[in-house]
């Protein structure tokens, strides 16, 4: 089965990665999480994503497109990255999500991926 792990992590979090010292310390937990994923064989695809404020929000509304910049949800905790597994259930999905340094500093959302319509 394939489902699909969300990253969500406060801003602090995801800003620091980009920062030149701390950066690299902050994101060795999620190379040494992406090299076990890779040696079980269960990730499928998946990336880091620029952070939120990069993003751009486009709503089409009376057939009029409006665009914002940012992101447009006030959450708390925003998506820095998802990856596809297979694994043979959600148990499974789960334990790989609880390792998850997202897991720990915010929440790993985990959800199936639903197959293509016959």
């Amino acid at each position: 089965m394939e489902f699909v792990l969300t990253f969500n992590q406060p801003a602090a979090e995801i800003e620091r990665y980009a920062d030149p010292v701390a950066g690299p310390i902050a994101l060795a937990p999620w190379m040494a999480y992406m090299d076990d994923l890779a040696a079980a064989g269960v990730m499928r695809g998946g990336a880091r994503l620029s952070p939120p404020w990069t993003a751009t929000t486009v709503r089409v509304q009376d057939g009029v497109r409006h665009v914002q910049d940012g992101p447009f949800a006030d959450t708390k905790e925003l998506v820095g990255g998802f990856i596809i597994i297979d694994v043979p259930s959600l148990d499974e999905a789960l334990a790989w999500a609880a390792r998850s340094p997202s897991s720990s500093a915010g929440s790993t959302e985990v959800r199936p991926v639903m197959p293509a319509p016959q």
